[in-house]
């Protein structure tokens, strides 16, 4: 299975998924395109390291760029990518993207990063956690692939909460793409299912 991977930041979901793929928890996977919305994500730098071709991506140049990539590739990952991906890519190949939070919940137009661990806060939540789930042209209302658990502590800022929440995205996150490259799977509702 070819990668294309979105990144517009730190990178620490794409290190997730380059550690997978070399330690050989993804095996058969790799990565073809690292594509960044800003020029000067770290992100880019960890793609370089590892020698994956890396693309930086204007907005409103997004479907003429993208569409050969994503044509090219089988599955493509958002992996803290900030921007709304153009309906014209939605259906070229699948995508997932990774959200630091139980979805349904505060998910949406403008909600990324610490947005959401605040508003996550603001709510009273005792937990919390990340949904990895299918990209639709509902904002993070796509099929859910998988969710994990965490507890809000008492003292938590957007913070420590989102510094938290990491490492549960980059388990989901390995574990959906594993999945999605070892079997089929099919949109029940709300979910997807693998038979």
């Amino acid at each position: 299975m070819k990668l294309a991977v979105l990144v517009s930041g730190n990178g620490t979901n794409l290190q997730s998924i380059i550690d997978a793929v070399n330690d050989g928890t993804l095996r058969g996977v790799t990565i073809s395109y690292v594509i960044s919305s800003s020029p000067d994500a770290y992100a880019l730098k960890r793609a370089e390291r590892h020698n994956i071709s890396t693309v930086i991506v204007e907005r409103k140049k997004m479907p003429a760029i993208l569409t050969p990539i994503f044509k090219s590739v089988d599955l493509v990952v958002l992996a803290g990518f900030i921007w709304v991906i153009p309906d014209e890519l939605l259906d070229i190949k699948p995508i997932i993207n990774v959200h630091p939070s139980l979805l349904p919940f505060f998910g949406g137009k403008g909600m990324y990063g610490d947005r959401v661990a605040k508003a996550v806060l603001d709510a009273g939540m005792k937990v919390s956690g990340a949904t990895v789930h299918l990209v639709t042209k509902d904002i993070d209302g796509g099929p859910i692939i998988m969710q994990k658990c965490l507890e809000v502590r008492d003292y938590d800022t957007p913070d420590t909460l989102l510094e938290r929440t990491h490492p549960i995205e980059h388990e989901i996150l390995v574990n959906s793409i594993k999945l999605m490259s070892e079997k089929e799977y099919k949109i029940v509702g709300k979910r997807i299912v693998f038979p």
